[in-house]
């Protein structure tokens, strides 16, 4: 079986997910395409101190209500038969309870969830012998493409554009994931010795 890792918020939750609340916090009309750099804090003009004070007290409720990506469920649920469907989240340890409540609410077929607490998930990776690897993250996605040497699919957003190598992909949803799984699961099989 082939060993998917894959990140949760922006990759499996839609990616708009913070906008509202976003919004609401801080009197802000901003939509997706606003958002040009994962930092958010310059976006906001606060400190990363007032970021995380806010990210605290907001995360598990947006966690909990975060929707998920269109055709994310449906694809994982054609995959989950021949692959082994391994998240690998930044999320910190606390919001443990919460995340596996979203997976079980959500219907969202796991083999295995690490919250990895911050945005090095290169340890984890190699833990489970990921083949593939299904992130949001630009920094993430180029580390462990490298450092890994397996592929990225990285899931197009106006917060990831600067440039990649050539063991990332870029796609622009889960259809098109799973149609560049498809074509390339045999090398992926092949390279793996199966």
């Amino acid at each position: 079986m082939l060993h998917l890792g894959i990140d949760i918020d922006g990759t499996i939750t839609a990616q708009d997910t913070f906008v509202p609340y976003l919004n609401e916090a801080f009197s802000l009309s901003i939509t997706l395409e606003d958002i040009k750099e994962y930092d958010l804090t310059k976006l906001l003009n606060i400190s990363a101190e007032e970021f995380w004070e806010w990210m605290n007290e907001n995360e598990p409720r947006i966690y909990r209500e975060a929707l998920l990506a269109e055709y994310a469920k449906q694809t994982l649920d054609e995959l989950k038969d021949h692959c082994r469907l391994i998240y690998i989240t930044a999320r910190r340890h606390h919001l443990k309870d919460i995340t596996f409540d979203w997976f079980r609410k959500n219907g969202v077929h796991y083999d295995d969830i690490e919250l990895v607490g911050g945005h090095d998930k290169l340890e984890a990776v190699l833990k489970h012998g990921v083949d593939v690897f299904f992130e949001d993250h630009h920094g993430n996605a180029t580390m462990i493409a490298k450092e890994a040497n397996i592929p990225v699919l990285l899931f197009n957003t106006p917060y990831n554009q600067l440039p990649t190598d050539s063991n990332i992909v870029r796609v622009n949803s889960w259809l098109e994931a799973a149609d560049w799984l498809k074509n390339n699961r045999k090398a992926l099989e092949t390279a793996k010795g199966m």
